[in-house]
């Protein structure tokens, strides 16, 4: 994760230059009991979860004949290039949403960084080295690895591992940082990193059966040397994942279902920019690969649904001549902005938590409304809408226009996901198309906005707006992360929105497009006991 572990392991590196590597030896041991005791259960289902696989690059590689694995896996299944993903469009808000089947107003992940009102402090589970070493290594690993799936993910709202695990199925994960199941783990923290992140040398969490974090949580030590020394980022790398699901292939101990996190090509992607194809092709070079263990592609897509998703799109940020970085402190005057690992006092006005394309702006200005401040973010002409909430009414203005929108759920509106909505102004702000005799509304930049934005503003409490930036910027704080020239995402336009989903060894198909609906369409597929494979 450039929104997730890529952006906590250039800290964990930093401190280890000034300490020193020692090894750790991992306690889990758990490859025993994955494996399933039923005989007529379905396929077992392998979700892979590629950070940032876009089908724009996906289609280009295959018309120039770079990318054979995934070519099979389209010409063989069923290929959409239109999934909805979450709101703000960063790794760990989006991988709540896909293992819980809910937006953030139920799941309570708000994004990589956000600001709580109980704690009095930023939450950051990794934006970037400089922006962590400011809020402390100990608060973000902290977060990251104890309170993300151990407090914030909501606890009264079941993760597909443990809705399967009341079913009496077996599930595992590899590598994904939300992973809250029913199983008892324990993660263990290098020497080099316990000192000067005031870790214990184990932390107790909850999981899938299989639960592999990397080094951090290495079921297969002893048993296959994978890539997960410091060179290779702790074995938090496609190298390990896919090597890993080979060894379990290879072995036959799949569980029923299996996630697999690949977050190599989304470095990649911020560096470069989406139209660069390298990180694309290493993808299919690996997924050829993994197919292969079973023996051939084909004999992959009769003896397992095979499933590919992307995360998240990415927006190219312009070069630095052109000015694609929005400064938010700056545009705020005089008010006393909160700076990374200050303590909130009495004078705190403005609290930022951004989220690259995307940035949340809390106000503890008592004499001062969102509106007010809203108005003054509007005057950028880089900023693309700022919305905030009043009572049941979600508020929306264009940057630099007075264009406004005002909407709420339940009304005379369908959209085609089946959500009712009210929505009075100007339809243009958010890119609605409504027809008002057939009282039904069509969304176009900004899929799935009306549940989506209100999901983020609804998502935890607190007074604060949600402010996105126009294609070609990103938001800043005062360390954060940017990526002139390169490629971002956070925002909610389809181009950072909308990510391919490629299914194969089934027939059975979602009911909506959208990342919320896919914990369903999984369980559907792990729970019938028959269906109709290919």
């Amino acid at each position: 994760m450039r929104k997730k572990w890529n952006r906590i392991l250039p800290a964990m590196l930093i401190v280890s230059l000034i300490i020193g590597c020692q090894n750790t030896k991992p306690k889990e041991q758990d490859l025993m009991r994955i494996k399933s005791a039923g005989e007529l259960k379905p396929k077992k289902v392998i979700l892979l979860v590629a950070d940032s696989l876009m089908s724009q690059s996906i289609d280009k590689g295959i018309r120039e004949h770079e990318l054979p694995a995934l070519k099979f896996l389209t010409d063989h299944g069923q290929y959409y290039k239109d999934l909805v993903s979450s709101f703000p469009t960063m790794s760990v808000t989006i991988d709540s949403s896909l293992l819980t089947g809910k937006y953030p107003d139920v799941h309570h992940v708000p994004g990589l960084t956000w600001y709580s009102a109980d704690s009095k402090k930023i939450i950051n589970y990794g934006t970037g080295p400089m922006e962590m070493l400011g809020h402390g290594i100990h608060p973000v690993l902290t977060d990251a690895l104890i309170h993300l799936n151990g407090s914030h993910l909501n606890r009264n709202l079941p993760t597909i591992y443990e809705e399967l695990a009341r079913q009496g199925l077996k599930s595992g994960s590899i590598n994904g940082l939300v992973y809250r199941g029913t199983t008892d783990h324990k993660l263990s923290i290098p020497a080099w990193i316990q000192g000067p992140a005031s870790l214990p040398n184990e932390i107790q969490v909850k999981g899938p059966d299989l639960l592999s974090l990397g080094s951090l949580s290495n079921p297969f030590e002893d048993i296959k040397s994978l890539p997960d020394g410091l060179t290779n980022r702790l074995g938090l790398n496609n190298d390990f994942a896919i090597e890993a699901v080979k060894h379990l292939i290879q072995d036959d101990k799949l569980p029923d279902f299996l996630l697999v996190y690949l977050p190599d090509l989304d470095q990649k992607l911020h560096k470069k920019g989406p139209a660069d194809l390298d990180g694309v092709k290493k993808l299919d070079q690996q997924l050829d690969s993994l197919l292969k263990s079973f023996g051939s592609p084909e004999k992959a897509l009769q003896e397992a649904v095979i499933i590919i998703v992307g995360d998240s799109g990415m927006t190219p940020i312009l070069p630095a001549e052109q000015n694609p970085v929005i400064d938010l402190p700056s545009l705020f005057g005089a008010d006393q902005v909160l700076r990374p690992g200050e303590p909130v006092t009495k004078e705190t006005e403005i609290i930022l938590a951004v989220n690259e394309t995307m940035a949340y702006v809390y106000s503890l200005k008592a004499d001062r409304s969102l509106r007010d401040h809203a108005n003054e973010l509007k005057k950028d002409p880089r900023i693309d809408f700022i919305a905030w909430k009043e009572k049941e009414w979600v508020y929306a203005i264009q940057g630099s226009t007075a264009k406004q929108i005002k909407f709420k759920a339940k009304g005379n509106l369908i959209d085609s996901y089946k959500q009712t909505w009210t929505v009075e102004q100007d339809m243009e702000v958010l890119d609605l198309k409504v027809n008002d005799s057939a009282h039904s509304l069509e969304y176009d930049q900004y899929p799935d906005v009306l549940k989506r934005l209100s999901a983020a503003l609804d998502s935890h409490p607190g007074e604060f707006l949600v402010v996105t930036a126009k294609p070609g910027y990103e938001l800043a704080d005062r360390s954060s992360p940017t990526h002139k020239g390169g490629g971002g995402h956070g925002s909610i336009r389809k181009m950072e929105s909308l990510v391919p989903l490629i299914i194969g060894g089934t027939d059975q198909k979602p009911e909506y497009l959208r990342i919320v609906d896919l914990k369903g369409y999984l369980l559907n597929l792990l729970t019938k006991k028959t269906h109709n494979d290919k």
